[in-house]
């Protein structure tokens, strides 16, 4: 699985997600610009100290992006979307797109992908849900989908045994 940021513009989140990421084996890919340096402290602290275990790509835009993964198949979280993140079939080496927290994915880049646009339902007029825990729902989805595959499906308590 592979998580790309488009335009992230806050550190926490960013750190948070790619968190995530090393939890789960998952590529981070991240497209400029950025609202914040990636040396930066919240990044650090957010993503703890996991920063190293995660396979980092960056991309100086979209078209970049897509050429340096021709063919991906990718899906887009988007508020906008017709279908939900539990419609669809991810596969092992898909990627999913996540856009900056106040603009989200250009509308342009929707409208020309719509079949591979997906949205987590919410109640009421809320606009959405934190960047990083949008990243998570789906990405767990899709990993839930895949047989958790190469992760740990069983943990040991710190004191006590099972």
């Amino acid at each position: 699985m592979k998580i790309v940021l488009h335009e992230p513009g806050i550190a926490l989140n960013t750190g948070n997600i790619g968190r995530t990421c090393a939890a789960t084996m998952t590529e981070l890919h991240l497209i400029r610009p950025y609202g914040f340096r990636l040396n930066e402290k919240e990044i650090k602290r957010a993503g703890m100290d996991y920063w190293d275990k995660i396979k980092v790509f960056e991309y100086l835009d979209y078209d970049d992006f897509m050429e340096k993964n021709p063919g991906a198949k990718v899906y887009y979280a988007t508020t906008k979307a017709k279908h939900t993140y539990t419609d669809v079939k991810y596969e092992p080496d898909c990627f999913i797109m996540l856009g900056n927290e106040s603009r989200g994915i250009p509308e342009e880049i929707l409208v020309a992908n719509p079949d591979t646009c997906i949205r987590i339902p919410m109640w009421g007029d809320i606009r959405s849900l934190n960047l990083a825990n949008s990243a998570a729902i789906i990405l767990y989805e899709a990993l839930r989908q895949n047989g958790f595959e190469k992760m740990q499906l069983t943990g040991e308590l710190h004191n006590l045994h099972w």
